[in-house]
């Protein structure tokens, strides 16, 4: 295998989804005519999902070899200390045309116990949202089991969830345990522990093409609900331009947003992690000694930790997410 000093670009995994819609194709330029694409897996280390390197010397070869041959040198000591032949994070782009199920995922203990699987805490960064498109994250007041359960059978749980209408930046932390659904007219960026445990908990009564219904988790979801409301949902953050600004931060990844215009050198040296460049807006290049990548909106980019020092330029105003691990 060749030496790791390249950028890693993978090719995206698309996920039909009765809900999926073709925002991917069309304004992320994913490589598909199907009509109904609701996510782009852009890394993921999920078991049958794994992804493979897309371009340069390492072109054919999958994460999971990868991770086998660089260890340490692809994702950091520590991270691979903790986690180490498994990738920790799984990067997605997500189009929903229709509203997706409301649900909800359990916390690393709970799904250890009931899945052998990690939890999943994630985050939603809103790339683009039609006219009065919506998330649905948590309680509008604090609740609990007897009354969530009533509202569940009669069918108007919309009723106690908080609703948002959100636009273009708009940034949501989706802990474990927070009841959380993605409406329709939605496309977005989500980073989250590498985890495909789910619990469904009401998919607006729709049926797929055979006439079935999808299975709700109803029973499971009872004791990994939080079933305590916040004052607000919505995640505050700053942009200054060429300048790495935290948007969120949990022991499962911290995201910023780096807005890129002109050219910038980035030092990652006090860093011993992978970095992640999701473009959400524009178009950048990556440039590390005689070696260049260009990112497009839509397109992701996985940083060796081996790789301390590159530059990044824009003749666009173009925005980045940068995800890691702190450890």
């Amino acid at each position: 295998m060749e030496k790791l000093d390249q950028f890693l670009k993978f090719t995206p995994i698309l996920k039909e989804k009765i809900w999926g819609g073709e925002k991917l194709s069309k304004l992320l330029h994913k490589n598909t005519n199907q009509p109904n694409i609701g996510e782009s897996w852009e890394i993921s280390d999920v078991e049958g999902d794994t992804s493979i390197v897309a371009n340069g010397d390492l072109k054919g070869y999958n994460l999971k070899e990868l991770l086998e041959k660089y260890q340490e040198k692809l994702v950091g000591d520590k991270v691979y200390i903790q986690f180490r032949k498994k990738f920790p994070l799984l990067i997605k782009f997500i189009d929903a045309k229709e509203a997706l199920s409301i649900q909800l995922h359990p916390h690393d203990d709970l799904a250890k116990k009931r899945h052998n699987s990690f939890g999943k805490t994630e985050m939603w960064y809103v790339v683009q949202a039609d006219t009065k498109a919506n998330l649905i994250v948590g309680f509008k007041k604090n609740t609990n089991k007897e009354v969530y359960l009533q509202h569940l059978k009669d069918k108007s749980l919309l009723s106690i969830l908080n609703v948002d209408e959100v636009e273009a930046g708009d940034v949501y932390f989706i802990p474990t345990g927070r009841v959380h659904a993605i409406g329709a007219g939605v496309l977005l960026a989500e980073i989250q522990q590498t985890s495909d445990i789910t619990y469904r908990i009401y998919d607006w009564d729709r049926q797929n093409p055979d006439g079935t219904y999808r299975d709700l988790h109803t029973d499971q979801a009872i004791d990994a609900i939080d079933y305590k409301a916040q004052d607000s949902y919505k995640t505050p953050y700053k942009k200054i331009e060429n300048k790495s600004t935290e948007i969120v931060s949990c022991p499962y990844f911290t995201t910023n947003i780096l807005p890129v215009n002109g050219e910038l050198t980035l030092n990652h040296t006090k860093k011993d992690c992978f970095v992640i460049y999701m473009c959400v807006k524009g178009e950048v290049t990556f440039k590390y000694k005689n070696k260049s990548e260009n990112l497009q909106m839509g397109e992701t980019l996985l940083v060796p930790a081996c790789l301390k020092e590159f530059t990044i330029t824009s003749t666009l105003k173009s925005e980045l997410l940068e995800v890691y691990i702190e450890m």
